[in-house]
């Protein structure tokens, strides 16, 4: 892996980008009931998709940079659940906060709602969230299956940084760790 083939989002110009909205839909193909996650940029309009709940994880900074501070309010308004969790662009979340994020998203398929998650582009953040998802629905795919899949789905940009691709590298070793450390203190607690 060469490390031209990242990006750094932080370097990225602001653009005045008029192109269409367009969400992709990721097959969550191991007996999720045929269910579909979306992954998208930064939306404006998603009722008229049928959405229920979305998955954020812009920072309140970020909202604010790109000028829509009230986005989260607004989805509200429109009757979707909203579930914010900031990640820093071209970031990763600590095992345990993925994990709350996996385990809020798996309850929204297994309820068969339909389901968005989005960063600021798309590429990043949503897909090392859904690629996180393929991982833990199955042992048989491997981290770079996953990364390709998120490209052929979303472009070559899927997985911008380094550090999201390693995070992903090792998502399951840090995946069973924090598993273990947690069954080990709710066991403790318990006696």
């Amino acid at each position: 892996m060469q490390t031209n083939e990242f990006d750094s989002s932080d370097e990225e110009p602001i653009q005045d980008d008029q192109t269409p909205f367009q969400i992709s839909w990721l097959a969550l193909s191991s007996g999720y009931c045929s269910q579909f996650l979306g992954v998208c940029s930064l939306p404006e309009e998603l009722k008229r998709y049928g959405t229920q709940d979305i998955f954020v994880l812009c920072t309140r900074g970020e909202l604010s940079k790109y000028r829509v501070p009230n986005l989260l309010d607004s989805y509200q308004q429109h009757g979707i659940i909203v579930h914010h969790h900031p990640i820093l662009d071209g970031d990763t979340p600590d095992i345990a906060s993925c994990c709350t994020i996996l385990e809020e998203l798996r309850g929204c398929l297994e309820s068969n709602r339909k389901t968005l998650i989005h960063c600021y582009g798309g590429l990043g953040r949503s897909c090392l969230i859904a690629a996180c998802l393929l991982l833990q629905l199955s042992d048989a795919v491997e981290p770079q299956e996953v990364i390709e899949s998120l490209r052929d789905l979303r472009g070559s940009g899927a997985i911008q940084t380094i550090k999201q691709y390693n995070y992903l590298h090792d998502f399951r070793e840090n995946l069973t760790a924090h598993l273990s450390t947690k069954d080990a203190i709710l066991r403790s607690v318990s006696r």
